[in-house]
């Protein structure tokens, strides 16, 4: 079996989102517990599965997600570079659509001429909610607002300024016991940092889910879905680019299109493996 890593959202390797990939046949996919059971030996944030539909009116490839715990509904970068794959392996040419069947809906992801991909994603609409107690604690310092994400599963919270966000350290314990499985924080970019020699973005974020044996998520396309609606009405403006501040760092340009979501980057393989004990 061949099994890819690709670095998603990232323009040279060893930054962005790694994720496993594995193009299975016509065949389908194996076993739930076998699936899982790769995704806990690759260990990565998500571990991607797909294989072709030719009978789908309304969709090319099925595919499925499993962090190195549990199956997901929705992951970005993993999409991404399940569609990166594609396009090396000369099944996405540049202008060329491929839809997704997946838990959380038919996705798509188009080929742009300079290379990067364009993925088409419900948006997660935020819903303003009360500040959740043990949110300070759990962080380390007092968000100043808080949203829900609904099915998205994700809650949102904003601090005061890029800086608090880059020197967060919380208590992954604590973070668990919040409301949603999936805490995402944000704040507005500092324009200094945007252009002191980094490529510009107009907010921060960084994603935080030890309940789904991710302790720091180093970028997360899915977490755009809802923060390309709240910082696009902030800013007046329906494109934006995000930076996501984990260790490794990565950009996802947002495009707010009413209920759907565009999420742009680009990707690098970094591992073309073959399996060689049967799972």
């Amino acid at each position: 079996m061949r099994i890819r890593t690709v670095d998603a959202f990232a323009a040279r390797p060893y930054t962005g989102n790694p994720a496993a990939v594995v193009l299975l046949g016509a065949d389908g996919f194996l076993g739930e517990d076998r699936l899982q059971t790769l995704a806990a030996e690759m260990n990565l944030a998500e571990t991607a599965f797909a294989h072709p539909l030719p009978d789908d009116p309304e969709a090319d490839w099925a595919l499925r997600w499993f962090t190195p715990t549990t199956e997901v509904d929705l992951c970005g970068h993993a999409t991404l570079a399940t569609a990166h794959l594609l396009a090396a392996d000369g099944l996405l040419g540049v202008g060329e659509r491929v839809r997704f069947r997946t838990r959380g809906g038919v996705l798509g992801a188009v080929r742009e001429p300079d290379g990067t991909l364009t993925l088409d994603f419900p948006t997660a609409e935020p819903v303003p909610v009360p500040v959740p107690d043990g949110a300070a604690r759990a962080l380390g310092t007092e968000p100043s607002a808080a949203w829900d994400t609904g099915t998205l599963g994700m809650l949102v919270l904003e601090l005061a300024d890029e800086p608090a966000v880059r020197a967060l350290s919380p208590d992954p314990v604590a973070v668990a016991a919040l409301p949603s499985p999936v805490t995402v924080v944000t704040a507005a970019a500092t324009p200094s940092a945007s252009s002191a020699g980094h490529p510009a973005h107009d907010f921060v974020s960084r994603v935080f889910a030890p309940a789904q044996g991710i302790p720091e998520d180093p970028v997360t396309g899915s977490a755009h879905t809802a923060l390309a609606p709240l910082w696009s009405r902030r800013l007046g403006r329906n494109v934006l680019t995000g930076l996501q501040a984990s260790r490794r760092t990565g950009y996802v340009r947002t495009t707010l299109r009413g209920d759907r979501t565009l999420l742009g980057g680009s990707a690098v393989t970094v591992l073309d493996a073959t399996l060689r004990t049967p799972l």
